[in-house]
Parts: structure tokens; sequence; C-alpha cells
């Protein structure tokens, strides 16, 4: 067992390192980023929603289509991966960088890392679910995508869009402030208050 947890911590520190040799020239941009997605400053997560807001208007406003919207978006991520390692350097200054600048740049990636194991791992679980249980895996899947089409269909496309992102762009400062822990530990007193009352009438 703790010959397996090594193993795996090596393949994570290694993933980790190749992940930061990979982004070594988006680093001054990343932990800029970092900092806003935390909410180090009161007014980053209004300046979060009001430049989210602006994307959206300016989307809406123009209408493009479905293949102009994706070409645009290629576009520009092309753009900034030429551009970016170039001019970072020079905007944020690479002198600067310090040793907690890199200590942090490393939880990043290594976060970045985790992240993508626990969705190859969901990916793993629901394809073991569909060779071991093939009914429950087609009941679970036909019904969550029937719903997902059904909010697709009340709600506008381009708004559902603009929740969702406005939503995954908040969360980590949701998680760092302690938002979400708050709110679920109200919402798991409820459900247990609930659940107690239940038993009593029950009695």
């Amino acid at each position: 067992m703790a010959e397996g947890d090594n193993k795996s911590a090596n393949m994570l520190a290694q993933e980790t390192a190749q992940l930061e040799e990979q982004l070594q020239g988006w680093g001054e941009v990343i932990l800029a980023g970092d900092r806003v997605l935390r909410w180090e400053k009161p007014w980053f997560p209004g300046a979060l929603i009001g430049a989210t807001t602006l994307l959206f208007m300016l989307i809406y406003y123009l209408d493009p289509s479905v293949l102009t919207g994706l070409s645009c978006a290629v576009m520009l991520l092309c753009l900034a991966d030429y551009l970016v390692p170039t001019l970072a350097p020079r905007v944020f200054g690479s002198n600067k960088w310090t040793t907690e600048q890199q200590q942090r740049f490393h939880e990043i990636c290594g976060n970045l890392v985790k992240t993508q194991r626990r969705i190859v791992g969901w990916w793993k679980r629901l394809c073991t679910l569909k060779e071991e249980k093939p009914k429950m895996y087609f009941a679970s899947v036909i019904s969550s995508l029937l719903a997902v089409a059904w909010i697709g269909q009340q709600v506008h496309n381009l708004f559902l869009t603009y929740l969702i992102v406005s939503f995954l762009l908040l969360l980590p400062g949701l998680n760092q402030h302690g938002v979400i822990t708050k709110y679920a530990s109200m919402a798991k007193r409820e459900i247990n208050k609930l659940l107690k009352q239940k038993e009593k009438k029950n009695e």
C-alpha cells in the first residue's frame, strides 16, 4: 500500500514538473489570474462579473455564427499562445520572480494535475459502470441528458452559458473565502433536522 502511494506521489510530482515546464512562459499571467480568481482585493469579484458581462453583451450584440465564434476563439488562443510568453516578462518583470511566487506557481500546477486526474477518474468510473451495470448507466445518462436538454430549452443558451461561466470564475474565490463550506454546512444541518423530524413522526 505504501509502495503504491509512493509511486502515485512520484507520478504526480513528475506530471506537475512537466506542466510547470510547459507553462513557464505563462507563469506571470497565471499568478495574476490566480490573485484575481481568489479575490485578493475586494473589488476583484465585481471586476470578474463586469468583464464577463461585457464579453457576453458583445457576443449578443454581434450575434456571430457558431463557425465564426469558434474561429475567433481559436484565433485569440493562438495569438495569446504566441504573444503572452514574449510580452509577459516585459509587462510583469521576470526579475521580480520570488520564491513565494515559484511556490504558488508549483501549487497551481499541482492542483491542475489533480483536477485532470479527478476528471479521468470520473470517466473511468463511468466506463466501469457501463460495463458492470449497463441498465443503471443507461438510465442515469439518459435522465441526466434529458434534464440538461430541458434546462437548455427553458433558458436562452447564451444566458445559460453566461451563468455557467460566471459561476466557474467565482468558484475559486467562493471556495477561498469559505462561502461554499459555510452554505454547505447550513444545508447539511437543515437536511439532518428534516431527517430527525421525519424519524420522530415515524416513531
